[in-house]
């Protein structure tokens, strides 16, 4: 092969690579485009959040939406293939809520509000990988029924009979 096949062969490569690295585009080679989700939670998740605040308010600070892998990694031990499936398993996914130690911040539970959707199977199976994760790794989850009203006593035994259990 001569001297200038291969020097345009290794031009093409390179503007190959320079695109795939620099020229992140949509099909139309247009960058993507982003818009503002105005609000964080669903309405059911915002009205929940408020009566969950009345009740835990005094001990814990609650925070919405974190993502499963920010609190939950594989436990070591795995091949680094099997931990990067584990991981994948669960990077994409959130909790509704996570419950902290109001003063160290240390995770304590981990709350989902179930509307209709769990009924799915493939809601189903998201809610069986995270009641399996949270197991594992002793990590008490609360599921609550979305509903349109809440008691801020039944929420608070609720937490605490979830936390009792865990902690014996």
């Amino acid at each position: 092969m001569s001297d200038s096949v291969l020097f345009f062969i290794a031009a093409i490569l390179l503007l190959v690579i320079l695109k795939l690295v620099f020229g992140k585009s949509n099909a139309a080679g247009q960058p993507y485009k982003y818009v503002l989700n105005k609000t964080l939670f669903t309405p059911a998740e915002r009205s929940f959040l408020g009566v969950l605040d009345l009740a835990v308010a005094d001990q814990y600070r609650i925070f919405g939406k974190v993502r499963i892998a920010d609190i939950l990694l594989p436990a070591k031990g795995l091949s680094k293939s099997h931990w990067q499936i584990a991981f994948n398993k669960v990077s994409a996914k959130h909790f509704d809520f996570v419950l902290c130690n109001k003063q160290t911040l240390e995770v304590v539970a981990v709350i989902e509000l179930d509307d209709k959707s769990h009924q799915k199977a493939k809601t189903q199976h998201r809610d069986s990988l995270i009641a399996s994760v949270c197991a594992t790794a002793g990590l008490p989850l609360v599921r609550f029924a979305a509903k349109s009203s809440y008691q801020v006593t039944e929420i608070q035994q609720q937490i605490q009979a979830e936390l009792t259990v865990k902690s014996h």
